[in-house]
């Protein structure tokens, strides 16, 4: 169990990452979380009364989870005990509690939600009885991946994104105090720390593990070149890895903001969050699945086209895969994003299927049974059924419904695209089904 030591982080400061060796020392040090933190704020005071219970910081990454929970430590001069669900199971975590048995320890579990409900099970007694002072970070949604249990007896605290005015802060403060970015005498304006911070996207660890490479590539340059400009930037850029968690929370986030886009007749927006599903690594086909669901539930009869067009789109890109099948998608996506809108058939198949749940289970009438033998004839079945074909515009007079719901409407059609058709077709034939 490692415990707070001054001297042994100062011997291994050297050795670390940038963002290691720049952590903030203090609370008044931590740049952003002004909504817990700043001063008169919830944690902020109870941190300096030292009466912190047990909390769930949720956050993206690089806002200052780990930081927090470090400071909380040094703050109220507990034992403190920092893991990783990543790299330990619970036989660790128990080894831990047990030999911390005869003193309160502040145990941070980074990652929380990788440990399974079973195993979350173990930290119940100990946050109960107040053995332990439990600070679990974690980047998901803690209602999905928390147990109600442990939800009930710890607070939620939610982390937001840094501003890009933050992450300036924070670079400019790494430049200025950290030995080695000082003593390489590097130069750099302020439009470039600009531009770092914004492609950091809300993240200190990237903004200052941006900058760690970028001082690499110039410290050996002679004297006088040591400057870290646009070029060098983008070159120690490359790519933006997606902070797209195809597992996660923003996995239905985003397909959310897809169907809603489309729902919304935006196409723009529709094809952004398709782009970012994509480049974020998310299966198309569950994409698909989505998008052939949307065009039943918010398309419907409107345009019947677009389920057509939908399938095609499906069995399109099982044809000919990533990259060029993405096109598929795409096209999908707009042409639902532009179709006219009708949610009637989902309304009324969840109607229908309401009064299926709720009401009795009313008898097919008999002249809508199918007679299939001589005894099923002579028992009535079908008897008195009208063969629409034999009438004019094959129309009759007769009734479908158990004789309980004759006149119930479940479709509603719009007048919005050739579901107005549908509609001036269903008010034609409506009489001769009461």
């Amino acid at each position: 169990m490692e415990l707070f030591s001054d001297d042994a982080i100062l011997r291994q400061k050297k050795q670390k990452p940038l963002a290691d060796r720049v952590r903030p020392g203090s609370l008044d040090d931590v740049v952003g979380q002004e909504h817990l933190l700043g001063k008169g704020k919830m944690l902020r005071v109870l941190i300096e009364r030292g009466d912190i219970p047990s909390f769930i910081f949720w956050g993206p990454s690089g806002v200052g989870k780990t930081t927090i929970g470090w400071l909380i430590g040094r703050t109220m001069k507990l034992p403190y005990v920092s893991l990783s669900a990543v790299s330990i199971g619970i036989k660790e975590v128990k080894e831990v509690i047990q030999k911390a048995r005869n003193q309160r320890i502040i145990l941070f579990v980074d990652e929380f939600h990788r440990f399974n409900k079973l195993q979350q099970d173990t930290f119940l007694p100990h946050v109960e009885n107040g053995t332990i002072i439990l600070i679990g970070a974690t980047t998901e949604n803690p209602s999905f991946e928390i147990i109600s249990p442990l939800l009930s007896r710890m607070r939620v605290l939610t982390l937001k994104p840094l501003e890009s005015s933050d992450l300036v802060k924070i670079l400019e403060r790494a430049l200025r105090e950290d030995d080695e970015l000082r003593e390489a005498k590097m130069s750099i304006d302020r439009e470039t720390v600009d531009e770092i911070a914004y492609l950091a996207d809300g993240d200190a660890r990237r903004a200052l593990n941006l900058i760690e490479v970028c001082h690499t590539m110039v410290k050996d340059n002679p004297a006088g070149e040591r400057a870290i400009d646009h070029e060098i930037v983008q070159e120690a850029y490359q790519k933006r890895t997606s902070r797209y968690d195809k597992t996660g929370e923003m996995h239905y986030d985003m397909i959310s903001a897809l169907h809603k886009s489309m729902r919304g007749s935006d196409p723009d927006a529709s094809l952004y969050w398709l782009a970012r599903m994509i480049e974020g690594g998310e299966d198309p086909l569950f994409i698909m699945r989505r998008l052939v669901r949307f065009a039943s539930e918010d398309v419907g009869n409107a345009d019947p086209q677009a389920l057509t067009l939908t399938i095609s789109a499906t069995e399109a890109f099982k044809f000919i895969g990533p990259p060029e099948g993405y096109l598929a998608l795409a096209q999908a996506a707009v042409y639902l994003a532009l179709s006219e809108k009708s949610n009637a058939v989902y309304t009324a198949y969840g109607a229908a299927a309401r009064d299926v749940r709720n009401l009795p289970e009313y008898p097919v009438p008999m002249h809508v049974r199918n007679a299939p033998t001589k005894l099923m004839d002579e028992l009535g079945y079908g008897e008195g059924y009208l063969y629409p074909h034999d009438h004019p515009d094959a129309l009759v007079k007769q009734t479908y419904m158990p004789k309980e719901l004759v006149g119930k409407q479940y479709y509603h059609p719009t007048d919005r695209g050739i579901e107005r058709r549908l509609k001036t077709f269903m008010e034609k034939v409506r009489p001769y089904h009461r």
